[in-house]
């Protein structure tokens, strides 16, 4: 065997050996950075849980005191439902008296607020709008 196939051959098994070894590394070191990837996802995980459960424990402590508060003042923050309205065009529509917002007159709405006031004896509130005819409230 001559001298330059001995060190063509040298050359190829090294280059091998080189590029072998170099993809081993390659995937060790790919694997360990899936790896801490995988470990920081479960700590993100872990930090969120705390970050919930905390905002979920401050949630619970704030309705808490709101319900303390409601308790403890009187009833005046509530909502009541507003007074049926009893016009005619409501009666005869539906049968029953329904309030001025379940309405299906929406352009009466104002013969409605007014035949409210008349109703509850605020003449001063059913003259301030429009002027209506008695005939059609």
């Amino acid at each position: 065997m001559s001298a330059a196939s001995k060190i063509t051959l040298g050359m190829a098994v090294t280059v091998s050996t080189a590029i072998i070894g170099y993809v081993h590394y390659k995937q060790s070191a790919d694997r360990l950075k899936l790896h801490d990837g995988v470990l920081r996802d479960v700590e993100q995980q872990q930090r969120r849980k705390h970050e919930n459960t905390y905002a979920l424990q401050q949630q619970i402590d704030i309705t808490k005191q709101l319900k303390a508060q409601e308790t403890s003042t009187p009833d005046k923050n509530l909502v009541s439902e507003p007074a049926p309205c009893k016009c005619k065009c409501c009666t005869e529509s539906l049968g029953r008296p329904t309030s001025l917002a379940g309405c299906s007159k929406q352009p009466q709405q104002k013969q409605h607020q007014q035949a409210r006031a008349m109703e509850s004896g605020g003449e001063e509130e059913a003259t301030s709008g429009a002027p209506t005819r008695k005939d059609e409230i």
